[in-house]
């Protein structure tokens, strides 16, 4: 059986840090692009970043870049989202993704999801 935990999140004051990891098992990813959701309170899914399966083409939503950077590591089937200077409206549950092509990732009809980790930004 599949599966995607994610893991990290918690409750940061504005300007902090936090590094989610998404765990899979289940079968091997390294051939995989990944990504990262989120989903407000009160609103739809926002995609957050992907990243292909070799790790040399990623994409962010304008909202984190210079803030975010996905990362993964296919020896460890585990991908990463390293967070800084959040917001409050970082305020979210993070969600990981994975398909075998990035655009899916990003478009948001990835056939694997995570449970969801939640992230609480206090200012």
């Amino acid at each position: 059986q599949v599966q995607l935990v994610e893991s990290g999140g918690g409750l940061v004051q504005a300007g902090g840090s936090l590094r989610l990891s998404c765990a899979a098992s289940g079968r091997t990813f390294s051939m995989y692009a990944m990504g990262w959701f989120r989903q407000a309170p009160g609103k739809e899914r926002e995609f957050v970043a992907a990243i292909d399966w070799s790790g040399g083409v990623t994409n962010y939503v304008d909202s984190v870049k210079g803030r975010f950077t996905i990362s993964r590591d296919n020896a460890k089937n585990t991908w990463y989202l390293q967070m800084n200077s959040l917001r409050p409206e970082d305020t979210a549950v993070y969600y990981c993704a994975a398909d075998r092509l990035i655009r899916t990732v990003v478009i948001g009809t990835a056939g694997y999801w995570g449970q969801g980790t939640q992230v609480t930004v206090s200012s």
